[in-house]
């Protein structure tokens, strides 16, 4: 089951849709969920800092971490954009077939 990975990354909520749409194109991803006005509170340059934001959730398989994670950082306006994967410890059968099928 740990071939099956959910990676995310944050952007503007102008850009989300574009990047969402770019990733799903490169077939890195099989889909990706945009989660818009999120409220992110962070660290920048020394200053604390607050944007509203989207979220973006990618469902992917483990051998196309690396190629997915260049793809965000080249399309992404950020200058260190967030990019971090977690495990899909267990999820349905069909579902996660179909994410094979999709990605390559």
């Amino acid at each position: 089951m740990n071939n099956y990975k959910l990676a995310m990354t944050t952007c503007s909520t102008n850009e989300s849709h574009d990047l969402a749409k770019t990733i799903v194109e490169s077939k890195k991803a099989a889909c990706v969920n945009v989660v818009e006005d999120v409220f992110s509170i962070y660290h920048w340059q020394g200053e604390m800092e607050t944007a509203r934001e989207s979220i973006l959730i990618m469902k992917t398989t483990a051998n196309l971490i690396s190629d997915l994670q260049s793809i965000v950082e080249q399309a992404h306006s950020y200058d260190v954009p967030e990019f971090v994967v977690l495990p899909i410890e267990q999820g349905a059968d069909r579902y996660l077939k179909w994410i094979s099928d999709v990605v390559k």
